[in-house]
Order: structure tokens, then sequence, then C-alpha cells
């Protein structure tokens, strides 16, 4: 099993804007490779993909170096300014195992900000580094990211969360409709990731779940699914191991090829990495 979304964190040392509320305080402590390594093993994860969490280039070298001294890691989702003139050049100066970049879109006002001129050369730079770009949007972001996929054939695009749907609050459209639209475009993932912080914190079931998931599922289809624990995020309603077990429930239907395919071969062919949770073309 691949972990293929997950992060670490220590809040005495960096600002993490997202983090601000007291509702957040129960993750406000650090979360490091020795916790990484204790929920993996126990949940049976034998390879993971850490994702970034600020804006931040020395962020992404530091888990850059992180991930080159730690096996579990597979490799890095890291940030650079897409909008930097130099954005090849950035990304060609990164060393270790990155496999992504990710900008936490979600917060910019601008809805069309994936299609700026300066953003798509610099995801035209991603793509021609053969690296994947996660997309964190809203659903009104939605219309941007599907036409972002279909300007940029050649970029590997990974949704988040499923595009965080509204599950606690019970609503449907425009999400479904707008995830719907996305996965018409093939070059586009999707992570089963994040759900549960969507739903009630406190009183969430694996039911409140389903009809978000069979969605993603009938979209994307199995071969275009992968797992992703968003751990520690996760810990405000669930602990990682729960995350797990509600994936494979979620999931239950499947036959045992599309399960390994959600679980671990989806990962490993969105990301570039192989079996040993290796990159198998950078660092």
């Amino acid at each position: 099993m691949i972990d293929a979304h997950h992060h670490l964190w220590e809040p005495a040392r960096r600002a993490y804007p997202w983090m601000a509320g007291e509702a957040l305080d129960p993750i406000r402590r650090p979360y490091t490779v020795d916790d990484l390594r204790a929920v993996t093993k126990a949940a049976g994860v034998h390879a993971t993909v850490l994702v970034q969490t600020v804006s931040s280039a020395a962020e992404t070298e530091e888990f850059l170096a992180t991930a080159a001294a730690e096996p579990v890691i597979a490799g890095v989702v890291g940030w650079v300014d897409l909008e930097a003139p130099d954005v090849a050049d950035r990304l060609a100066a990164l060393r270790g195992p990155l496999v992504g970049i990710r900008h936490q879109v979600e917060t910019e006002p601008d809805d069309e900000w994936l299609l700026r001129p300066a953003v798509l050369a610099g995801l035209g730079a991603v793509a021609s580094a053969g690296l994947a770009y996660d997309l964190l949007v809203r659903v009104d972001q939605l219309p941007a990211a599907a036409a972002l996929a279909e300007r940029l054939p050649e970029l590997r695009l990974v949704l988040d969360h499923a595009a965080k749907p509204p599950i606690a609050a019970g609503e449907w459209e425009p999400w479904a409709s707008g995830v719907a639209a996305l996965a018409a475009r093939e070059n586009v993932v999707c992570k089963l990731s994040g759900l549960v912080t969507e739903a009630d914190w406190t009183g969430w079931e694996v039911g409140h779940l389903r009809r978000y998931v069979d969605h993603v599922l009938d979209v994307f289809g199995p071969g275009r699914l992968l797992f992703g624990s968003d751990w520690p995020v996760c810990e405000l309603a669930a602990s990682y191991e729960l995350v797990v077990d509600a994936a494979i429930a979620l999931t239950g239907g499947l036959s045992d090829a599309e399960r390994l395919a959600v679980f671990e071969l989806n990962a490993r062919a969105a990301y570039d990495v192989d079996a040993g949770g290796e990159t198998s073309s950078r660092g």
C-alpha cells in the first residue's frame, strides 16, 4: 500500500496560515518522521508521498532532504513559484526525490488563477520536468482546472481530496458536475483522500462518504483513483488506521486487481515511483 498524500510539520519553526483558529488546535503540534513511521507501520503502508504545506522553497528543500534519508517516503510533492520567469531553473536545482509540485490554489481569490499566462508557463515547465501537478482547488475553481487539463494535456494532474466535496452539508452540485467535467480529461487522476475532514468531524460514518466516493469511482474509474490519508490533518476527524479502514470499506466492491491499482499501482504511475518507493526517473 502506498499513501499518496500526507504531511509533516513543526509549528514552532514555521508559520502555517491555514492552521489558524481554535478548531485546528488538536493538530497544532509537531508531526515528525518518527510519527509517520509509527502510523504507517501499524496500517501496513510501505511507502508514502510527502506533500507541501506552505508556499515555501525552504520547506520543499527540507522535505527533499528528509525523504532522501527516510526509506518510507517515496517522493515529495513540493512547491515552487509557478509565476517566476526562471521556474524551469528552480525546478532543475531541486535535489532529491521530487515527484510533483503543488500550490494551494484554494486560497487564491481568483477563480481562474490556474489559467494566468505566467502560471500556465510555469506549469508547462513542470510538465517538461516530468513532474506531476497536484490540484488543490475549491469547487468553484474546477472549471479552470478542467480548462488547464485541456490546454496542457502533457501535464499529469492529480486532484487532491476529490475537490473537497461538501459532505457535512450533504450537498451535491456543483461539485459532482465539476468533478465529472475534470475527469473527462485523461491526464487527470484523483486522490481518495481528505474526505473524513469534509464530513462531520465528530459524527461521520463510512456511509456518509459513500455517495461521494461512488461518484469519483464512476467518473474516474479505479484506474485513475489513488489512496491518500491526508495525515495528520485527518486526525481532526479520525486516526490514520481508521482512514485506511474506511478507504478499504468504500472500495470493497472492486476486484482485487482494481483495489491494487487504487492502493498502490496508480500512485506509482502518477508520481513515477517504483514498487520499492524510489523515484524511477528523478532524484
